[in-house]
């Protein structure tokens, strides 16, 4: 997959969305990452926004916007990475963010995608720390 033009966000509530998210985050973290299943799923995705990518009819990538504009569980499938996809999940909950009044978002990323974060405006805030034995930086990107 090289492009995302055939790509489709749909933006919803957890119970819309949480066959297809689950998919996704359980491929990504507890197959791919070995993150404990326990610790994927919390009471947070039912109080979130969730974002899923779709190409056609396939669920190929996920995120959530928590209530106080925290962003979280992203994942795209290995296949689909470096197309464009990540991007557009982040943006679009950058958007329902600013459009909820947030005066910036914060995310915890873990290091190896810290670049791709900033690029988007995401800078660094405190040390690194262990998530799931995965190390992670807080980082946050204010809006103008």
């Amino acid at each position: 997959m090289s492009e995302t033009t055939d790509i489709s966000l749909r933006i919803g509530d957890w119970q819309s969305l949480q066959h297809d998210a689950t998919a996704i985050r359980h491929e990504v973290f507890v197959i791919e990452q070995n993150v404990p299943l326990e610790l994927e799923l919390d009471e947070m995705d039912a109080l979130s926004l969730h974002v899923v990518a779709y190409q056609g009819d396939r669920a190929v990538g996920t995120a959530r916007l928590l209530p106080d504009g925290h962003i979280g569980r992203m994942a795209v499938r290995r296949e689909c990475r470096s197309t464009g996809i990540g991007s557009r999940l982040l943006l679009a909950l950058m958007q329902v963010a600013r459009v909820r009044g947030h005066r910036f978002v914060r995310l915890n990323a873990q290091r190896q995608a810290e670049a791709f974060y900033a690029r988007h405006g995401y800078v660094q805030e405190g040390e690194e720390f262990l998530d799931a034995g995965i190390p992670h930086i807080a980082m946050r990107c204010n809006f103008l």
